[in-house]
């Protein structure tokens, strides 16, 4: 980890949390438009009068077509990029009824999503060494670090020799040499024994 500021619950959160879009609708209507051409017009202006004061003469109405056919993507982009998604509300299960004992499997949560997305890693890298070291390696080492610093206040990187003697050789060794085999769930059920008993 390169700063003292993360923590193991920035690590599990949903990234389509960290995501959300903020941007708003284009507006529809002849005031829209209206705006959209007026804007083309200013930039190609703007752009024909320096290059005319850099002694290169271009023709005006080209400037401005290509501004208005660059506007005119943009809004299109624009109308057709999907609807933000919507915000997630955690419910409480007496906001429900406790009466009927449902549970509301809408609900993502992102414990759930980080599982989630360790399942497809493992799954991915299955039977293929180079898979794993390259997509689950660094995420465990990751996760070894945050763990030590905050359990001992030290990571792999700035006290090496007592992340070593924490860690014991077995589980060192495996962060620290790319596996010859992908680990079989047996092995990685020990190696997540070890890291809890951290």
């Amino acid at each position: 980890m390169s700063g003292s500021s993360t923590s193991i619950f920035d690590l599990l959160q949903d990234e389509e949390e960290q995501q959300r879009p903020t941007t708003a609708r284009p507006r529809a209507g002849i005031g829209g438009w209206l705006r959209l051409v007026l804007a083309a017009a200013g930039l190609a202006a703007a752009v024909v009068l320096g290059l005319r004061m850099a002694g290169v003469g271009l023709s005006a109405v080209a400037v401005f077509a290509g501004f208005l056919a660059v506007l005119l993507l943009r809004r299109l982009a624009r109308a057709l990029a999907p609807p933000p998604p919507v915000p997630v509300r955690l419910r409480r299960p007496a906001d429900r009824g406790e009466e009927d004992g449902s549970y509301d499997w809408s609900v993502r949560d992102a414990l759930g999503s980080s599982v989630h997305r360790w399942e497809a890693k493992l799954t991915w890298s299955q039977g293929q060494p180079e898979r794993f070291a390259r997509a689950v390696l660094p995420v465990l080492g990751e996760l070894v670090d945050e763990l030590l610093r905050q359990r001992h206040g030290v990571t792999r990187a700035s006290d090496p020799d007592r992340a070593r003697a924490l860690l014991g050789e077995p589980l060192w060794n495996f962060l620290d040499t790319p596996p010859k085999r992908t680990p079989s769930p047996r092995d990685l059920a020990a190696i997540v024994a070890q890291l809890e008993k951290q």
